[in-house]
Order: C-alpha cells, then sequence, then structure tokens
C-alpha cells in the first residue's frame, strides 16, 4: 500500500508548517495563555491560509478537502501545540453540518464557518455521561415549528467565545436511550444560553453551558441524532490523533536535542546507553502512535461500526503512546521538563488533555472489547 502523500498534500503541510513555525512560537503561545487561551486573531489567521473551509464542500465556499488532508493539518498544529480549536470549529462542525444539516441551515452556516467568521463548536459532553454519547439529559421541546434546549453541557471548547453550538439533546426516552436523541444548532447569544469560561490546564479554553428554553435550530432528528453525534466525536479522534503524532513528534525532537547538549561527567547523556535504550522505547511508541493514526483517518469514510471501532482502536493506542512518550520524556529532561517557563512541560500538558478526550484509554478499551465479543474466546 501506497502511503506517499500527494504533492497538494505536502504543499498544505509546508503552508501550515511555515505559519506555526513564524507566527506560531512560543512566546506568543504563552501570551495568549495569559489573555484566557483563545486569540481570535489566530483564528483569522489560520481562516486567511484557507484552512477554516478544508472539510467543507466548495459549494459553500469551502475547499471539499477529505480526512487525510485534515490529519495532514492537524499534524502540524500539534507541532505548535496550537490552543484554537481548529478540530472543533471547522472539521467537526464542516464535517457534520454538511453531512447531516437541512440546505438552508448549511447555507446559512457553511459559508461563514469557512470564511472564519463563525466559529461553531461541539456541545455533547454531561457531567455524569462519563463519555457514553448515549447518555443525554438534557432535553428538547417542540412548540409549532420551533425548539427550545432545556439542560448543561460541560467542557465546552472556548463556550463562552463560539458564536453556535452544536447540542446533543433528547426528543423522548429514557436517559440512556440513544434512539431519542436529536442534534442541534444553537447560538450563543440565543436567549436562554449562559456560559462560564475557564482556562484548562494545557493552557487553552473551555466553559459551563446552560440553556434554559434555548431557541435552536433542528439539524438531525430522533433516529439519527446519535449517529450525527457519534461523527462528530470520531472526526474529533481522528483529528486528534494527527495531533497528537504531530505533537510527540516535537517533543522527542526537543528532547533529543537536549540530550545532546546536557553533560554528566563530562559528557553528554546521549551518550550513556541506558538512556539510547529509554529514546528507542518512545520512538517506537511514536511511530506506533503514527500508524494508528493513518489508520483512524483511511477509516472515516467506512460504515459507521467499522468507523467507530477502528476510531475506538486508534484513539486507544494514541492514548497509551501519549502517555509513555509524555512521561519519559519529561524524566529525561530531568527537573527542567516540568517548568513553566521550558516548551517541554507544554507539550506534556496537552498530551495529558488529549489522553482524555473523547473518550479516555480506558473507556477506548472497552469499546474496542464490546466489538469483539462476536468473535472473543477459543470456542465459537
Amino acid at each position: 500500500m501506497d502511503f506517499d502523500f500527494s504533492d497538494d498534500q505536502e504543499m498544505l503541510r509546508d503552508t501550515v508548517r511555515k505559519w506555526v513555525a513564524k507566527d506560531y512560537g512560543f512566546e506568543r503561545r504563552r501570551g495568549i495563555v495569559k489573555a484566557g487561551g483563545f486569540s481570535k486573531e489566530i483564528w483569522q489567521e489560520m481562516a486567511d491560509l484557507g484552512l477554516m473551509g478544508l472539510a467543507i464542500p466548495e459549494a459553500h465556499g469551502g475547499m471539499g478537502f477529505g480526512a487525510v488532508d485534515a490529519m495532514v493539518v492537524m499534524e502540524e498544529l500539534g507541532r505548535g501545540i496550537v490552543m484554537e480549536p481548529y478540530a472543533q470549529g471547522a472539521l467537526i462542525a464542516g464535517g457534520v453540518l454538511s453531512a447531516h444539516a437541512p440546505a438552508e441551515v448549511q447555507a446559512a452556516w457553511l459559508p461563514k464557518i469557512a470564511s472564519g467568521e463563525a466559529l461553531v463548536v461541539l456541545a455533547h459532553q454531561e457531567r455524569a455521561a462519563r463519555y457514553n454519547l448515549a447518555h443525554v439529559a438534557t432535553t428538547a421541546a417542540q412548540s409549532g415549528a420551533a425548539w427550545a434546549i432545556n439542560g448543561a453541557k460541560s467542557v465546552v471548547p472556548v463556550g463562552d467565545k463560539a458564536d453556535a453550538f452544536l447540542v446533543p439533546a433528547r426528543l423522548s426516552g429514557a436517559v440512556d436511550d440513544g434512539a431519542g436523541i436529536g442534534l442541534f444548532l444553537v447560538e450563543r447569544k440565543s436567549d436562554g444560553v449562559k456560559t462560564r469560561g475557564y482556562g484548562t490546564q494545557d493552557g487553552a479554553r473551555a466553559a459551563e453551558v446552560t440553556f434554559t428554553n434555548a431557541p435552536a435550530t433542528l439539524i438531525a432528528a430522533a433516529g439519527t441524532g446519535l449517529a450525527a453525534t457519534e461523527l462528530a466525536v470520531d472526526i474529533g479522534i481522528a483529528a486528534l490523533c494527527a495531533e497528537a503524532v504531530g505533537a510527540m513528534d516535537e517533543l522527542v525532537k526537543i528532547t533529543v536535542d537536549y540530550m545532546n547538549q546536557r553533560k554528566q561527567f563530562g559528557v553528554v547523556i546521549a551518550s550513556f546507553q541506558a538512556l539510547k535504550h529509554r529514546i528507542a522505547d518512545v520512538k517506537m511508541q511514536l511511530e506506533l502512535g503514527r500508524s494508528m493514526s493513518y489508520f483512524a483517518s483511511l477509516k472515516m469514510n467506512e460504515a459507521p461500526a467499522a468507523r467507530r471501532r477502528a476510531l475506538a482502536q486508534a484513539k486507544y493506542q494514541l492514548g497509551q503512546s501519549m502517555r509513555f512518550v509524555g512521561q519519559q520524556c519529561i524524566q529525561l529532561h530531568g527537573g527542567i521538563g516540568v517548568t513553566d517557563e521550558y516548551i517541554a512541560s507544554h507539550y506534556f500538558k496537552r498530551l495529558t488533555v488529549m489522553e482524555m478526550s473523547f473518550g479516555d484509554s480506558m473507556f477506548q478499551l472497552g469499546k474496542v472489547a464490546e466489538s469483539m465479543q462476536d468473535t472473543a474466546g477459543v470456542f465459537a
């Protein structure tokens, strides 16, 4: 199988890499963290590069690119630990609205997303859900042609800065009934929407969002709402896997450079055999993560059941790789590795947050096990 990237994909990679290197340096990133964890200026710079329209059809002002192109972009953003929620605002919003929204909603929102004018993020997490997408306590009620949402969502990326949210809400059934879930678009400035923003451990920004009879637009009705939410999360997982590969790749490079400079007993520590073995193990985990990131992106166009299983497998492996690479690289640095002034600590914090996003490793291992029950065991 040919895993070479096309000339267009290499050009896309080069464009994003140069922008990250030139315009998203460590000091600028630290300034954004101190200012609250999100920069509208950075968001517009990425839009000016054409990145916001990556997953949006050309008919709505986008480029209509696929999952592999998105993977290329996310690797380079991960390399620079870019905090702005590109996967949320461009890939998830663009992908879900293109696949599920009515034509009039697409016409109203997709061009604004592609231009960077509108930031739409997924608000799906609830306090008692424990990553279970079918667990939705937020409710939606219809009055005539209008819909209203009541409930709360947690850890919504830049929730107090976004223009709108994609919100799973219950139309019928018990709290864990997947068949009764719809997906809605709710504007942040609508009556009945309240947000409480805060910084996250990796320097980015999130918010708690509450809805009290908030007006909403139906995107996917009961019967398809859970499938739309699952697609959103799978797009997010594939993007996160690629971002993690870029972040790990850069952290390993930083660590090797440090090992070639730091001296003990008059020689650089890179010459110690024990440390060579450790960095070799780190590289192994990095490459395992890279191969599973490729696997995740290539499976995005599969049938939902096969896609979900593949994304769970990929996220589990990336979770293992992120934890191992992050911990080993920090230990190879010693004390300096955990200081805020040194960039390696920020890679470690970002990798830690990513491991817990869209389902942590133990949750994904459970999903993989569930999908293998028909074939597990010695006897059929």
